[in-house]
């Protein structure tokens, strides 16, 4: 495992996710750990790369107003996108070097998602801390195991599948 070098800002996560608000869930990076060789081709040397991200839940949050407005929890499908979104991060390391143009010509889109278990409620006030690791790659297809939790308490498990495809292809995968 490689020394962590990599505490990205809001700005720094901008340049990488085209999200913005209000569906923009990552409000920073606090570790990538990356594995294998970063000069090799993704995905063959991604598998194992750890990424730690936080998500500052406010009550502010424009879903709260209707999820519920009795009783205020982080909608589930929400916790499984901040979870995505985290493990795009996995591709980070390998993109560094030429971030302006290669963050604009590849999209990290959900395929899948396996297993997803929801332990206990995600309130305003909590700090959403995700932890993800790549587990498996073929081909376009890329599988990151992830977990949140606050405050040391596991909240939510869940498997997810991306597919990593350049921007041209997009209209393909549509058609």
């Amino acid at each position: 495992m490689t020394e962590n070098r990599y505490s990205l800002n809001i700005n720094q996560i901008q340049k990488f996710l085209p999200h913005r608000a209000p569906f923009l869930l990552v409000d920073r990076i606090l570790e990538i750990h990356p594995v294998g060789d970063l000069s090799a081709p993704p995905p063959q040397a991604q598998v194992g790369t750890r990424v730690i991200g936080l998500k500052s839940v406010s009550f502010n949050e424009p879903y709260f107003q209707g999820h519920f407005p009795n009783f205020a929890i982080m909608p589930g499908v929400l916790i499984i996108e901040t979870m995505a979104q985290v493990a795009s991060f996995s591709t980070y390391p390998a993109m560094e070097k030429d971030l302006d143009r290669l963050a604009k010509t590849f999209q990290c889109i959900l395929a899948g998602v396996d297993g997803a278990r929801f332990r206990k409620p995600v309130v305003p006030g909590d700090l959403l801390r995700i932890q993800t690791e790549v587990v498996r790659c073929r081909g376009k297809l890329w599988v990151f195991q992830c977990s949140a939790s606050v405050e040391g308490k596991t909240v939510a498990e869940v498997e997810l599948i991306a597919n990593m495809i350049a921007n041209s292809n997009l209209s393909e995968e549509r058609g």
